[in-house]
């Protein structure tokens, strides 16, 4: 059915005609692409039609062949800034002598769908003029957006993206707003959630009582005003609430501290612009792009010591980084135009809960007798239905490393070329239990949920199942199988065991090299190193320091990390002075360790060190293979941490004190100390093991010497390195191939780390896969998972 808007070109009736219908695919709906078809075909004196469906977008051109290559040059070489062409193809159709005009037509459903939603994009610079602009009618209004900006997959509830399928539909849209709807030269035209004052959702500002005290203005001047006075608000912006207060307020931070229970976990900081964010950090070109550009991403830099008005110490405490990102909506805008200082803000949620998406939440979880986090709320009534957090993301190596994919980036959407097949069938990977996301494939193309979260509450298993739930509604989706860790107690894979489908486990770290396999559309084997804190190996040990033989089939592990005790199991974890002493007690005795009167563990005493020895002697312990406990038990080492107070703390730590010793000019300090990693030979390893006691000696006898910690610091993660590029090495050689390298896990977000081993494998001329926007932690083992249920289909069906 025709939306009337239609125009007459003026050679449609010409000789040699001939009829097209080209079918696209991609992220071609909610970005202005139907108008711009629209306005190649008046360009280009076009008969036809446009409109959307579940399958992308579907266009019928009829003109004679010189138009219709210019109009077929032109889907090739321009497209709409938010638009991405995955499939374009057309078929020749029989001619029809009606056709005299070019319509876009209404949208039709179909029973499963193939284009790609669209991410939430940052406001454009055409509607932060018009907010600014008094003589505007979207002055100051905290929703305005075009098909170039705004919400898309947090206000999508169906496909196709119309407006009745989102959480704009109960929002009747008045006369001006109608207009531009409706006008395919309007940059609004079809922009599902256009509004403004006279027709669009509104703000409102409520105590932490319940209490609406003010709506539309007045709301948001109360926020300013509360948010000055060093007040903790609730606010909701695209994909959830955040928790907010002035950043350059110490009393403010301290007390969001307080009451959140988050002791040391750093804190993100909106800025208002570049020049704010060039007060507070130190950064490369390229790091500032990324930080200005449309996604909007929380970008890691270095800090900047050089600001006017500093940011609160309790920001980010003792480390060099600084978690910055800039307003990605008008709401933002408008306050840090209005308060003129950098916020704090920080997902709104409990320990361990998922982000939350509505304000009656927030009041009964954040605003209760037992967590009086907040003193208000600015809330709004345009519905979030689906929740999704800010993207965490830093540039390493010169390339863009995705530490959380969320707002922005996700969902994730990657064609395969491998995977080109007439047929395939429909998996669904439920990913790992912590940093979960969801994979499935539509069918060669895989998509990538946004960050889930930690699965160890109820909420946060909710959370997951509602996630997969809209999945499923927008995609029209049903799994044939689905894959999962080979864990069997993680929620995910509890979830999958309970299903009816074929279930198939994949070890933990090799998915994490088939993940990056898939980010590169890549087949072949690889070198892959997978290095994070824990997972569950084939073996029944938990291992996290592999070097694995790999390629879409299946993997031999080829190097381990030799396996050192978890004292006290999972609470070896939380408080990794056990690690520490598990790993001394490999060599020395427990009196030999009391006399050594290390300063690490001066907060315990020896009578407990005693009786953990005497755990450690019996020897019924899990066994841990893992890098990341590693950094761990150095950070406890040196006497920078005692108990784990959030993931990462560690790494976070000796990264710190390795960039300071980078600073100021230690290098030859580090090297002159040898520290080593030796591999020795072992039973089932092609290399062998990486020897963890001879490095954490080395380690202890360089701190009994009161070597400078930084120094300490920057010569392990050299030590590791260097392990990682001789291994390599090592394997091609045994192997009489020149296999690419895969640098995999948690501990690569390790900046310092990464960039050595990217350098040292450069120096030795071997190739590296990048991860490009796949994340280099657990947030990127679903795809991984998917990529290998997928490749078993193909390689059955060849």
């Amino acid at each position: 059915m025709s939306e009337a808007v239609t125009f007459a070109p003026q050679h449609c009736a010409s000789s040699k005609l001939q009829a097209r219908c080209y079918h696209v695919t991609g992220i071609v709906q909610g970005v202005g692409f139907r108008p711009w078809i629209y306005q190649l075909a008046k360009r280009y004196q076009l008969c036809g039609h446009v409109l959307n469906n579940g399958e992308g977008v579907t266009i019928v051109v009829q003109a004679n062949l010189a138009m219709l290559q210019a109009f077929d040059n032109a889907l090739y070489t321009e497209q709409p800034p938010l638009a991405r062409i995955d499939s374009l193809c057309y078929e020749i159709v029989p001619e029809d002598a009606t056709l005299k005009d070019f319509s876009i037509h209404k949208s039709r459903s179909s029973h499963q769908a193939l284009v790609a939603v669209g991410t939430d994009k940052s406001s454009c610079p055409e509607c932060l003029q018009e907010i600014r602009d008094p003589n505007n009618r979207h002055y100051h209004y905290p929703f305005t957006n075009c098909t170039h900006c705004g919400p898309r997959y947090t206000i999508i509830n169906n496909l196709p993206y119309d407006r009745h399928n989102t959480s704009m539909a109960t929002f009747a849209m008045c006369d001006d707003c109608r207009k531009a709807y409706e006008d395919p030269m309007d940059r609004r035209y079809h922009a599902q959630p256009v509004s403004c004052p006279k027709c669009g959702p509104h703000l409102r500002y409520v105590d932490n009582q319940g209490h609406e005290l003010a709506s539309r203005d007045q709301a948001f001047s109360l926020a300013v005003a509360a948010l000055l006075a060093g007040k903790i608000l609730a606010i909701k912006g695209l994909g959830g609430f955040h928790l907010v207060c002035d950043a350059t307020n110490h009393q403010a931070v301290t007390r969001l501290r307080l009451r959140k229970q988050r002791p040391a976990k750093p804190l993100a900081v909106m800025v208002a612009d570049l020049e704010m964010a060039q007060q507070y950090a130190v950064a490369s070109n390229a790091e500032w792009q990324l930080l200005c550009s449309q996604e909007r991403p929380i970008v890691l830099l270095q800090k900047s010591a050089a600001a006017d008005i500093p940011l609160s110490a309790a920001v980010a405490p003792n480390i060099d980084r600084i978690g910055l990102f800039m307003p990605y909506t008008p709401l933002h805008t408008l306050l840090l135009d209005a308060v003129q200082k950098p916020l704090v803000a920080t997902s709104a949620n409990l320990s361990g809960e998922p982000i939350i998406t509505d304000g009656e939440t927030i009041l009964a979880q954040l605003a209760n007798e037992h967590f009086m986090v907040i003193d208000a709320m600015l809330d709004h009534n345009r519905p979030i239905l689906n929740g999704c957090d800010d993207s965490v993301v830093q540039m390493c190596g010169g390339e863009l490393q995705v530490m959380r994919l969320a707002r922005g980036y996700a969902p994730l959407s990657l064609p395969s070329k491998l995977l080109a097949k007439p047929t395939l069938p429909s998996v669904l990977a439920v990913g790992p239990q912590q940093k979960n996301t969801l994979a499935l494939n539509i069918g060669n193309t895989l998509y990538l949920s946004p960050h889930i979260g930690d699965l160890f509450s109820l909420g946060a298993e909710g959370y997951f199942q509602r996630t997969l739930a809209s999945f499923k509604r927008m995609y029209h989706f049903n799994a044939d199988s689905i894959v999962r860790d080979l864990h069997p107690d993680y929620a995910s894979s509890r979830w999958a065991m309970e299903q009816s489908q074929p279930i198939t486990a994949v070890q933990h770290h090799y998915a994490h090299v088939l993940a990056t396999l898939a980010a590169n559309d890549y087949d072949g084997k690889v070198l892959g190193f997978s290095f994070d804190g824990t997972g569950l190996g084939d073996d029944g040990e938990l291992w996290g320091g592999e070097l694995l033989l790999a390629d879409s089939n299946s993997y031999e592990r080829l190097a381990s990390i030799r396996s050192f005790s978890l004292l006290g199991s999972e609470l070896a974890i939380k408080s990794p002075f056990r690690l520490t002493l598990a790993l001394l007690l490999r060599q020395f005795s427990i009196n030999d360790i009391v006399a050594m009167n290390l300063p690490a563990f001066r907060y315990y005493s020896p009578s407990l060190l005693r009786n953990l020895a005497k755990i450690f002697a019996a020897d019924k312990m899990p066994k841990s293979h893992s890098v990341g406990r590693l950094f761990d038990a150095l950070a406890v080492l040196l006497d920078e941490m005692q108990d784990t107070q959030y993931e990462g703390q560690a790494g976070i730590i000796i990264e710190t004190l390795a960039r300071r010793a980078e600073a100021a000019g230690k290098t030859t300090e580090a090297l002159a100390l040898k520290l080593q990693l030796p591999l020795r030979p072992y039973a089932g390893l092609l290399l062998g093991q990486w020897d963890t006691a001879t490095l954490f000696n080395q380690l202890l006898q360089a701190t009994l010497q009161q070597i400078d910690k930084d120094v300490i610091a920057m010569a392990f993660i050299q030590a590791l390195g260097d392990a990682i590029c001789h291994s390599a090495v090592a394997a091609q050689q045994k192997l009489g191939n020149h296999l690419p390298v895969v640098l995999t896990g948690g501990v690569f977000q390790n900046r310092f780390l990464a960039e050595y081993c990217y350098q040292q494998l450069h120096n030795r001329g071997i190739q590296r896969l990048p991860q490009r926007l796949v994340p280099v932690n657990d947030g990127g083992i679903a795809l991984g998972q998917l990529w290998y249920g997928l490749r078993q289909a193909t390689h059955l069906s060849d």
